[in-house]
């Protein structure tokens, strides 16, 4: 059994230093976002859960925006386009899956 607690951990630089935490199958990152920063619209090619550990994000995807705090579990279909910003900072989990998805960039030129 591994165990994080993720209020503990330190963030610095925000959404520029990620902690990955495991990465085997599945990949759980933790992300500190700092007021202001946010993670422009973007797609991974993984399935994507978003879990908002503390503070409050903006989630955008669809045309749709939700407010997410503390508790919230936001799920995203490969390739879907999202964002996720803070006026005031927060601490995300992402949750990717599988570990990597089909075309992930690798590096290289490969895909993995």
């Amino acid at each position: 059994m591994q165990t994080w607690d993720l209020t503990a951990i330190d963030t610095p630089g925000g959404i520029v230093s990620p902690v990955v935490l495991h990465s085997d199958e599945a990949r759980a990152v933790l992300i500190g976002v700092e007021p202001g920063q946010q993670l422009g619209d973007h797609q991974v090619t993984e399935r994507a859960w978003i879990v908002v550990v503390s503070g409050e994000v903006q989630v955008e995807a669809d045309g749709q925006t939700v407010t997410a705090r503390p508790g919230t579990l936001a799920t995203f279909a490969p390739g879907e386009r999202h964002a996720v910003s803070s006026a005031e900072g927060a601490r995300i989990l992402l949750l990717l899956a599988p570990w990597p998805g089909d075309g992930h960039f690798r590096g290289g030129g490969e895909a993995a």
